[in-house]
């Protein structure tokens, strides 16, 4: 009945211009601007729409589950019926003989993959991103952390045996990769543990790769999370966030990859940062089973050489990489308000290792997190004095060492006015025996104030008045590299580049 079904809906005399799109669980039919999603009667070890009554709760349980991420996109349930003379209809008289999700349509070429291979993400899309995934984990409920930590040596194993099974990658590269995730997993069983028992593992969307991500009304919309088997939803809300980050680096967008990992840091506070030292093994984990997902489809599909088939050897190519990250570096950024330290860090970022890229510890943001308020709200005179000030570098250098103990880079952005706050922050590097590069940015008055007078929705509350005020100082001796900062962004990018690069290489 199942083909009769998909024959009715595909069939362009009933449904103008419909257009049909299969995947490994389900057929969408998609006219005019609505998409019907159809469960496929297929039964795997993961999932079981063998029944129709199966399937009707499936398709319940979507609308259930995804609602509250994407209310514009998920309309009903609505039969499929046949009646007395057999002739089939959508929710007509007669007999339900299949169910499926009602949901409007979308553009399908901004769902953010498609935008990804296009190279069209701007900032703005990127924090509306993490944004939107932050506030997701927010209102996700917390759930027994044991099965999701028992789950994760399977996840392994199974990525492994599908591989092997599969036969399109070499053995001894399929059992180097199993071989060092277990023994990440091990080191950070741990703190994974720990995370269990404060509330980080959450009944979250599960399977939050870019094409489960579509711009609406020019903001990005999670959709089709997890609705068949709720505990492969339940999960670390970093294992979560791993996917859609190593998804973007597998579409080349790194800088956006290090956007979105330190604006979502920004937005959901300490113990995420606390637990930087998870996102390799996480992020391998997903590129080894989108690179065992997608082989498997190639060869079930005899697609050998082609997209399919190509892209699971990127993925699993990044999951070999993921899972030995390149050891971290600190890079000071210093310099005057206005000197560009911060769109400096941020474009600079993502060059260093290991992947995603550094993460970006401000000075403004930790004060505003400091006073509990939000990035774009103005603090009051008395929140810029020296005691506030003093706690605001102390706090800065002992985040920078936990995170470089965490096998990340940092970008450490302040002003780094005083000796003792560039001593302080040198020390952090000695003390964790990574290689340190102090950059101090120059620009003169007048370039400073023009940039101040353009920010717009910015975390610093630097004024013209400030910098000018800020001619007064007395730096002292700077015994980090000098870069002129009073050209473009560009300039000012490649002049520091240069000099991390020599730093590097000596």
């Amino acid at each position: 009945m199942q083909e009769k079904v998909f024959a009715f809906l595909g069939d362009a005399r009933h449904h103008a211009g419909v257009q049909r799109i299969d995947t490994h669980a389900a057929s969408v039919f998609l006219a005019d601007d609505r998409a019907l999603k159809i469960k496929r009667a297929i039964r795997f070890p993961f999932l079981d729409y063998s029944t129709l009554d199966k399937r009707k709760a499936a398709c319940e349980e979507e609308i259930k589950v995804n609602r509250p991420f994407a209310p514009q996109i998920y309309r009903r349930v609505v039969p499929i019926t046949q009646a007395a003379d057999g002739q089939l209809s959508v929710d007509g008289p007669g007999t339900p003989v299949e169910y499926a999700v009602e949901m409007t349509r979308f553009d399908e070429r901004k769902t953010v993959d498609h935008l990804a291979r296009d190279g069209a993400l701007d900032g703005r899309l990127v924090d509306a991103m993490a944004d939107a995934i932050a506030a997701a984990h927010r209102v996700a409920p917390a759930v027994p952390a044991d099965p999701w930590l028992q789950s994760v040596p399977k996840l392994i194993d199974d990525n492994s045996t599908a591989m092997r099974a599969a036969g399109g990658f070499a053995a001894d590269d399929i059992d180097e990769l199993g071989t060092a995730s277990h023994a990440a997993f091990s080191r950070l069983r741990p703190l994974l543990e720990q995370r269990g028992r404060t509330g980080f593992v959450r009944r979250c969307h599960g399977d939050l790769h870019l094409a489960n991500i579509v711009v609406i009304d020019e903001k990005p919309v999670l959709f089709d999370a997890i609705e068949f088997d709720e505990k492969i939803a339940s999960i670390d809300v970093l294992y979560d966030l791993a996917f859609v980050l190593m998804d973007l680096l597998h579409y080349g967008q790194q800088a956006a990859a290090n956007a979105l990992l330190n604006r979502y840091l920004s937005v959901t506070g300490r113990e995420n940062l606390e637990a930087l030292a998870t996102l390799p093994l996480l992020m391998s984990i997903r590129a080894a089973i989108r690179a065992q997902v997608l082989l498997a489809r190639a060869h079930r599909t005899g697609a050998d050489g082609t997209g399919a088939s190509r892209d699971a050897r990127a993925y699993f190519d990044l999951a070999k990489r993921l899972i030995h990250p390149r050891r971290p570096i600190l890079v000071a950024l210093g310099g005057l308000s206005g000197t560009g330290k911060s769109a400096v860090a941020r474009a600079i970022a993502s060059d260093l290792p290991p992947e995603p890229g550094a993460i970006i510890l401000r000075s403004d943001v930790l004060r505003k997190q400091m006073f509990g308020v939000g990035l774009e709200e103005k603090l009051p005179e008395s929140a810029y004095g020296p005691e506030v000030g003093h706690q605001v570098y102390e706090t800065l250098t002992r985040q920078a060492g936990g995170v470089l103990s965490q096998g990340h880079s940092v970008i450490a952005d302040a002003v780094f006015a005083r000796a003792s706050e560039r001593a302080a922050i040198l020390d952090v590097a000695w003390r964790s025996h990574i290689r340190f590069i102090g950059l101090f940015l120059v620009a003169d008055l007048e370039t400073r104030q023009k940039r101040i007078s353009r920010r717009m929705r910015d975390a610093s509350d630097a004024t013209i008045e400030i910098a000018r005020l800020q001619e007064d100082y007395d730096v002292g001796a700077i015994d980090w590299a000098i870069i002129d900062a009073s050209g473009t962004l560009e300039e000012t990018v490649s002049a520091c580049r240069s000099r991390i690069a020599a730093f590097e290489a000596d």
